[in-house]
């Protein structure tokens, strides 16, 4: 295996001894570990990880029997009074709409009366149909669609396994969930192209009527950089900046942006729930086709093996990963972070970035983010944004943080 020790972790970085750990509440399950696509940047099948192939394609029934029942008894435990069930892969729909469906039922029949089970199924869209979308929405499963803008020059790199463009069967299926299951429509998660004009994106996945949109940052590394990715801060900053202008600009919430929305929250003093930004304890675990307990999957973008724990739901329940030390470092805060980060004005809200995104060969995970200069110039521009549109000009004081 390789990489520097447990996952990265540097002396010092664990959770200190008198800080509880933070329970899971996210359990994102590969019910489905292949894919009917390959495209051509995906950090999963293409990037330095392979443990997926180790893996049985499909989570057997006794996988999922044990996960629910862990997952039921970590709700117990820790007395959730809800939590986010995660229908992954690969693609999950791979397993079939019927086997998410009775899935999710298991979770929420052995959960305690009270805790919520909000489930939801991410997929390429490329297989949802109206009897799937109809299965799903019987059992309260939403449906998150990832996509890399709303035009087919948008996903020209997320084609199928013979190298035919994915975009017709994606588009189709989106706009089938957005026309006739609205209510089960998740929203769109986005990662995002450089190469592509930012507003024209932004508007494109609009037109698809998308309740959310998240917008993702390349995964990459100081020993693997993002692409077309320049110190400066430029590209990738430059590209959220223009879209935050337009989402902002708009007069009214079009869609829910969460990586905006939470930066705005960030910048009031008010908590964060995403990995990208802020410094709230990291609450998701992953359970893999054959029942291994890992760590998120964006880890295996920085070497292979990185999101491994040991751990399985046969053998151990879900306290046993909240113990593992690289569960506990991303649980420990500003602690966690790299002395850069410590000093800077803007750790409330950055936050060191996401966890993946500091990876440097060498040295683990305790640096600041490939993406400092980006998270920036982006933070900053939304400040500015923010006091200009909030605080009156006779009023204002200094320079945005």
């Amino acid at each position: 295996m390789g990489g520097t020790g447990v996952a990265g972790v540097s002396e010092g970085a664990v959770r200190p001894p008198h800080q509880r750990p933070v329970p899971f509440r996210q359990f994102v399950v590969k019910v489905h570990g292949r894919c009917n696509l390959a495209c051509r940047y995906c950090y999963l099948y293409e990037g330095p990880d392979h443990t997926w192939a180790e893996r049985p394609a499909a989570a057997p029934p006794e996988v999922l029997d044990r996960t629910a029942t862990r997952i039921a008894e970590h709700a117990r435990v820790h007395a959730l009074p809800h939590l986010s069930l995660v229908l992954h892969g690969g693609e999950p729909l791979l397993a079939g709409a019927a086997t998410l469906g009775r899935f999710t039922d298991l979770v929420r029949e052995r959960v305690p009366e009270g805790c919520a089970v909000h489930a939801v199924v991410q997929t390429n869209a490329t297989l949802l149909t109206a009897p799937r979308l109809a299965t799903l929405a019987a059992h309260r499963v939403r449906v998150g669609i990832s996509l890399d803008g709303g035009l087919a020059a948008h996903n020209a790199r997320r084609v199928d396994r013979a190298g035919r463009p994915s975009w017709p069967a994606a588009a189709r299926g989106a706009r089938l969930t957005a026309e006739r299951f609205p209510e089960t429509y998740a929203g769109i998660l986005a990662v995002i192209d450089p190469t592509q004009d930012p507003v024209e994106t932004y508007e494109s996945l609009l037109a698809l009527r998308p309740p959310a949109l998240d917008l993702l940052l390349p995964h990459g590394n100081w020993t693997a950089p993002p692409p077309r990715w320049e110190p400066s801060g430029s590209t990738y900053g430059d590209w959220l900046c223009a879209v935050f202008d337009r989402w902002w600009g708009a007069g009214r919430r079009e869609t829910r942006v969460r990586l905006f929305e939470e930066c705005l929250a960030l910048l009031l003093g008010l908590p964060s729930s995403v990995e990208a930004l802020g410094l709230a304890p990291f609450d998701a675990v992953v359970v893999e086709t054959d029942g291994t307990i890992e760590q998120v999957d964006s880890l295996k973008s920085a070497y292979d093996g990185a999101a491994w724990t040991g751990l399985d739901v046969f053998r151990h329940d879900f306290d046993a990963a909240l113990a593992h030390p690289a569960v506990a470092a991303r649980q420990a805060g500003a602690a966690a972070l790299a002395a850069d980060c410590r000093a800077c004005p803007l750790l409330d809200v950055c936050g060191g970035g996401q966890y993946a995104h500091r990876y440097r060969a060498g040295h683990g995970f305790a640096n600041p983010s490939v993406y400092c200069a980006d998270l920036q110039r982006f933070i900053r521009h939304v400040a500015a944004v923010l006091t200009a549109d909030t605080v009156p000009a006779a009023h204002r004081e200094g320079d945005s943080p």
